[in-house]
């Protein structure tokens, strides 16, 4: 379920990029000969106007085929030119090649909207705190090694009751209270009831010391949460905020390991695969829709950013090879581009086998 729900996301992130690419190509009046969902094989296309809509087997996202945009096609630059991709001007070029990074952000701002909207985690002390509601006790972070996580917690778990079957059963009502409740108890098994994604579930964690000074502990920061719904009008402004706030954190994160891969300072530990990707779309599911719908926003955004790179078989490549001939005033050979298409697509994908390699290792 896992491995489909991620190809769901895939496919929902890729098309939106593709769509942007699609649709400014034909507001431009350029030739959009194909738009694909699915690679193929084909199953079958249904053709509307002078563009063919193809259904294909494999789900793994899509593709457009704008005319002239394949640096081989000589026969674009000679015929129905004004149709065509490399006969329009740079700066129509450009749009359409930045349109496909443009709605992944988009997508990524009504998914975090949405999120706001559904109903996501917040402090009561949070700035819409008046939109707070049904405050309980939450799991905010497991320490790794710890009783808490061999037992099986995780972050966003609320916790509804705590017991050790002598004395009678706590209903958290405040951090201080939990603390209170497991700090003489080291040792002991404690039975605990926790709400995750709307089921209720029950583990035994024992307490031991050394977590923190002068008491036993199981290894969790908590504190009171509730749900923070917000209306539409500020669901929007706050998911455009947080859009914002993404973007410049994913660009900045993307920058460290890219250029910590060229002074020999990168570490795979810190990004993510497809097998890690899978592994934390299950997490996100089970913590409900609204995480969900948060970890795709942050996907849409990195794929955003990670196709702006000005790099060889990604649209900031192509958008430098824009740029290059705008300043130069005359086109990039085709060959020289092919060449640096192949380099790059063979960079890209020795990167994410060592990703996924390292997403494998963590696992082992």
């Amino acid at each position: 379920m896992n491995i489909l729900l991620f190809l769901l996301i895939l496919l929902v992130l890729v098309l939106v990029h593709e769509f942007g690419h699609f649709i400014v190509a034909k507001v431009a009046k350029i030739r959009v000969d194909e738009f694909a969902f699915g690679f193929p094989p084909r199953l079958f296309s249904i053709k509307k106007g002078e563009t063919r809509y193809s259904f294909n087997l494999l789900p793994i996202g899509g593709y457009v085929k704008i005319y002239g945009e394949d640096p081989n096609d000589v026969d674009a630059r000679a015929h129905d030119k004004k149709r065509s991709f490399v006969g329009q001007h740079r700066l129509i070029q450009a749009a359409v090649i930045v349109a496909g990074v443009f709605m992944n952000i988009v997508l990524a701002w009504v998914f975090l909207s949405a999120t706001f909207m559904v109903g996501t985690p917040a402090s009561p002390e949070d700035p819409y705190g008046a939109y707070v509601k049904d405050v309980r006790l939450t799991v905010l972070e497991v320490r790794p090694d710890t009783p808490a996580a061999t037992s099986g917690l995780r972050s966003g778990d609320v916790i509804v009751q705590i017991t050790d079957g002598e004395a009678a059963p706590l209903i958290p009502t405040s951090p201080e209270a939990v603390q209170n409740f497991i700090g003489p108890r080291e040792g002991m098994g404690i039975s605990v009831s926790y709400l995750r994604g709307g089921d209720l579930e029950t583990l035994t964690v024992t307490p031991v010391a050394g977590i923190v000074p002068d008491r036993a502990a199981i290894g969790i920061a908590m504190d009171m949460y509730g749900t923070l719904r917000l209306p539409p009008h500020l669901a929007f402004w706050e998911g455009a905020k947080r859009t914002y706030e993404f973007t410049l954190l994913t660009a900045t994160g993307i920058w460290d390991f890219l250029s910590g891969i060229f002074t020999g300072r990168g570490d795979f530990a810190q990004v993510t695969g497809p097998v890690g990707i899978v592994k934390a779309v299950g997490v996100a599911a089970d913590s409900g829709i609204a995480n969900l719908l948060f970890f795709t926003a942050l996907i849409s955004i990195n794929l955003a950013i990670i196709n702006l790179i000005p790099f060889p078989a990604l649209d900031g490549g192509r958008l430098l090879f824009v740029i290059i001939e705008g300043i130069t005033r005359r086109p990039i050979p085709a060959k020289f581009q092919n060449r640096a298409n192949v380099v790059g697509f063979a960079f890209l994908m020795l990167l994410m086998i060592a990703v996924t390699w390292s997403d494998i290792a963590k696992l082992l």
